[in-house]
């Protein structure tokens, strides 16, 4: 009789319903498998980058990549705290990430258009994620993914600027005055 009561215990420590969590694991699966693909996309990039902007995309990519990595770490280990085993063989990475592998042998502005459509579809898997987990009352899930999205918003912004020319403007808020 202890040992099903200390069972009991240990499986809901984290005070969530089965049944509620669930949809939240096969959330997060799915971005384990977003996060997985991207990274290989990332050190692709990195060992094929060409061009006068080498030495910016290389570091660049090499900081993302690292950033990934530790995300698809950081993802799993919060998969397992749900109690739950993540997905973790590349067939089935491959079978449910919305990205795509790409050719590595593309011009340097092709490669951040990539990325940049990668963080589009990482945005959108993380909302929905999110989404799920607050209708679970899963707090630690909701905050990890709300860091996430502002780190990766930044991370496209910068990456979108790049590419951009010099001539570009982004858009001007009503409160500042066009002298």
């Amino acid at each position: 009789m202890l040992e099903i009561i200390i069972k009991k215990i240990e499986m809901n420590y984290l005070n969530m319903n089965d049944k509620e969590i669930k949809p939240v694991i096969n959330e997060l699966n799915v971005l384990l498998a977003d996060y997985s693909i991207y990274y290989q996309k990332l050190r692709s990039f990195h060992w094929n980058v060409l061009g006068k902007n080498f030495f910016e995309l290389h570091n660049k990519f090499e900081e993302l990549y690292t950033d990934a990595r530790l995300k698809i770490d950081e993802v799993a280990e919060r998969i397992l705290t749900l109690r739950y085993h993540p997905v973790s063989s590349l067939q089935e990475y491959l079978q449910m990430s919305s990205l795509e592998e790409v050719s590595p042998f593309i011009k340097d502005t092709e490669m951040v258009g990539e990325i940049l459509n990668d963080h589009k579809k990482l945005l959108q898997q993380m909302k929905t994620a999110l989404d799920k987990a607050d209708s679970a009352g899963d707090e630690g899930t909701v905050d990890m993914l709300g860091a996430y999205i502002g780190e990766l918003e930044k991370a496209s912004w910068m990456l979108d600027a790049f590419n951009k020319n010099t001539s570009d403007q982004l858009k001007i808020s009503d409160t500042i005055s066009n002298s």
